[in-house]
C-alpha cells in the first residue's frame, strides 16, 4: 500500500473518528485520519470539556459566596473570566497534547485539511485522495440557529459563549435542553440575571418529567428564570443591547442572548448525498450495525441520528473498528447509553423514563428515593432524588437521578440497566457510608421491600 490508502480511511477526528482510528490501530489496521481543524473534535475543544471546566469554576465561585453556611469565612471578590478561560484553555490544551501523542503512538496516519467524500471509498484532501478498503464518516455537528435568526454580535451560540471574556449582566437563553440549562446555571453562579425561554412544556425535556420538576424548583430557588411552552418570534440588537421577543407578545432585554437549539450534522459540502449515501434531514442514515447503503462505508457519533453524546460517539468508533476487523461486536444499545447534563443540580439517567417505559410495557412500577435521607447529600447541602423506573413483573429499566454530582453515579445505573437487576439482586450489594452512592443501594432496598432511610 502506499502512504494515501489504507484498511481504513477516517473523514472526522472528533470523539468518534479517533476512538475508531485507535481501536483499528490496536488491532492491526492501518488508519488515515483526516482532519480540518483539531483532533478532539468539539468535545474537546468547543463542548464538552470546556463546559465543565466553566461549571467547576462556577461552583467554585458559590462555594465561595456561601462557605458562611458551612462556617467557613469566604466571600467572592468577582469572576475573572481571563483567569476562568486561562483555567480552561489549560486543561483543553493539555488534553490536545495528549491526543496528538496517542495518534502518534498508535501509527495513526493524521492528514490535516478539509477532507471531501467521493466515494465509493475514497476521500480528497486539497485534491489528493485517500482511498480505503473501508471508510467511516465522522463529521460530527454543529450549533444549530433557527430560521432568520443570524448568530453575530450579541447573538451567540455555544461556540462563542465559552470564550465571552466577560460576564454579561443579563442573559436571554434560547433553549432549555442539555446546553441551555448548563450554561444557565454558569452564568448564574458568575452573578449574571438569567432568562431561560423553552418551546416545550418543561426543562430538559427529554428527560423524565420529575427530573424536570426538580430542576425547575431549584433554579426557581437560585433565581434563574424561565419561560416554558411558549415560542420565540424575533431578535433585534443595538451596539448596547439585545430584544428577544415571544409569540406571547413579552419582550426582554439583555446583553446577550445564547442560541441553544440543539446540533446539527455537519454533512453539507461533505459529498455525501453525491456519492449515494442515504440521509435524512443532513443526517447519515444506517443500520444497527452503523453500516450506510454504501458498502465498506459507515458513519459513527453525531452525524448518525440518535442521542448526541461524546461517549456515544467512543463507544460506536471502538464498535465499527471491530466490526470492520471480524470481531462481531454486539450491538449497541441506545437506551443503555447514560445522559448526564452538568447543572446546578446535575441531572443523570439511563434506560427509559417513566412515560417511556408506560408505553413499551403498558404500566411501570417506580419508587423515588429523596437525598433526604443521604447522610453525604445533606453534608453536600444538595436535594434531589434517584427514581426507579420497573417493569411489570420485570427488571429496572430506567434510572433517573438528580442532585450536585450524581453524574458520578450513573456507572452504577448503567451497570443495573444492562444486566437487567431486579431489585432484589442489586438490594443485598453494600454501599459505603456515608457516600452518595449509598442512595443508589437505599433506593433499590426501598424497591425491593425492606426500606432503611426512608423519609414520608
Amino acid at each position: 500500500m502506499t502512504d494515501t490508502s489504507a484498511d481504513l480511511v477516517i473523514l472526522g477526528g472528533g470523539s468518534g473518528g479517533y476512538a475508531c482510528a485507535f481501536r483499528a490501530a490496536g488491532l492491526g489496521l492501518s488508519v488515515i485520519l483526516i482532519e480540518k481543524d483539531k483532533v478532539g473534535g468539539t468535545c474537546l475543544h468547543r463542548g464538552c470539556i470546556p463546559t465543565k471546566a466553566l461549571l467547576h469554576a462556577a461552583e467554585v465561585a458559590d462555594i465561595a459566596r456561601e462557605g458562611d453556611q458551612f462556617g467557613v469565612k469566604t466571600s467572592l471578590e468577582g469572576i475573572d473570566m481571563n483567569g476562568v478561560n486561562s483555567y480552561k484553555d489549560g486543561i483543553v490544551a493539555g488534553l490536545h497534547k495528549g491526543l496528538l501523542g496517542l495518534v502518534k503512538a498508535n501509527k495513526v496516519t493524521l492528514v490535516e485539511g478539509e477532507g471531501k467524500f467521493v466515494g465509493p471509498n475514497t476521500v480528497e484532501v486539497g485534491g489528493t485522495r485517500y482511498t480505503g478498503k473501508n471508510v467511516v464518516l465522522a463529521t460530527g455537528s454543529y450549533a444549530k440557529t433557527l430560521p432568520g435568526l443570524d448568530i453575530g454580535g450579541r447573538i451567540v451560540t455555544s461556540d462563542q459563549a465559552l470564550s465571552l471574556d466577560y460576564v454579561p449582566e443579563k442573559v436571554v437563553v434560547l433553549g432549555g435542553g442539555v446546553i441551555g440549562v448548563e450554561f444557565a446555571s454558569v452564568w448564574r453562579s458568575f452573578g449574571a440575571d438569567v432568562t431561560i425561554v423553552e418551546a416545550l412544556p418543561r426543562l430538559v425535556p427529554l428527560e423524565d418529567e420529575w427530573a424536570s420538576k426538580q430542576v425547575e424548583r431549584a433554579f426557581r430557588k437560585r433565581g434563574i428564570k424561565f419561560k416554558t411552552g411558549v415560542r420565540f418570534s424575533g431578535a433585534t440588537q443595538t451596539d448596547a443591547a439585545v430584544t428577544v421577543s415571544l409569540e406571547s407578545g413579552e419582550t426582554f432585554d439583555a446583553d446577550l442572548l445564547l442560541v441553544a437549539v440543539g446540533r446539527g450534522p455537519s454533512s453539507s459540502g461533505m459529498g455525501y448525498e453525491e456519492a449515494g449515501v442515504k440521509m435524512d434531514r443532513g443526517f447519515v442514515l444506517t443500520d444497527e450495525r452503523l453500516r450506510t447503503n454504501l458498502p465498506n462505508v459507515f458513519a459513527v457519533g453525531d452525524l448518525v441520528p440518535g442521542l448526541q453524546l461524546a461517549h456515544r460517539g467512543f463507544q460506536q468508533g471502538i464498535f465499527i473498528a471491530e466490526e470492520i476487523a471480524g470481531l462481531n461486536p454486539k450491538v449497541i444499545d441506545e437506551a443503555g447509553i447514560p445522559k448526564v447534563t452538568y447543572c446546578n443540580p446535575e441531572v443523570a439517567s439511563v434506560g427509559l423514563s417513566e412515560a417511556q417505559a408506560k408505553e413499551k410495557y403498558g404500566s411501570a412500577e417506580t419508587l423515588v428515593y429523596n437525598l433526604a435521607g443521604n447522610g453525604k447529600s445533606q453534608i453536600l447541602k444538595t436535594s434531589g432524588g434517584i427514581k426507579l423506573i420497573k417493569a411489570p413483573d420485570g427488571p429496572v429499566v430506567g434510572v433517573t437521578m438528580v442532585g450536585e454530582r450524581v453524574g458520578e453515579l450513573i456507572g452504577e445505573a448503567q451497570l443495573i440497566y444492562s444486566w437487567e437487576a431486579y431489585p432484589e439482586d442489586v438490594a443485598p450489594l453494600i454501599h459505603a457510608h456515608p457516600t452518595q452512592n449509598e442512595a443508589m443501594g437505599e433506593a433499590f432496598l426501598a424497591l425491593a421491600g425492606k426500606p432503611l432511610h426512608v423519609h414520608g
